[in-house]
């Protein structure tokens, strides 16, 4: 099913994090693929995260985390979206994120995990499938 308008996707990097060449990587094949995407850029807080989230009015937010930090920064994203009443938009994570952990992420309302070497078009598949419609 296609849409009237490109899918809206944000990816931000939450936390001290410096590394940001696998969310670029992302964000370019995301953008290649049709959608709008905007990348907030490295060391954002829950709280910059989510007011560009409602800002922007995207539809989608993947967070890329290599700092271990994902159980503490992605409960606090989650309650700054809601806090802003953005509760209608796909979650989606990426980076390194131990196995053990991803039950922890799914709970949080993150519904797509991907790890190093995932494909770029794997992303794009999930994110076409499960982004919320919009007019």
């Amino acid at each position: 099913m296609t849409q009237e308008r490109p899918i809206r996707v944000l990816i931000a990097k939450p936390g001290l994090d410096g590394h940001d060449r696998g969310a670029k990587v992302v964000a370019r094949a995301l953008r290649d693929a049709g959608m709008e995407v905007i990348y907030t850029g490295i060391r954002q807080t829950p709280q910059m995260i989510a007011e560009a989230a409602l800002q922007e009015d995207v539809q989608v937010v993947g967070l890329s985390i290599l700092s271990g930090a994902h159980l503490e920064l992605f409960p606090r994203v989650v309650e700054e979206l809601k806090a802003r009443g953005v509760d209608d938009v796909l979650l989606f994570a990426g980076g390194i994120i131990p196995q053990e952990d991803i039950p922890a992420v799914n709970k949080i309302g993150f519904t797509g995990v991907f790890g190093p070497g995932t494909d770029t078009n794997d992303i794009i598949a999930f994110v076409r499938e499960h982004a919320p419609v919009r007019a």
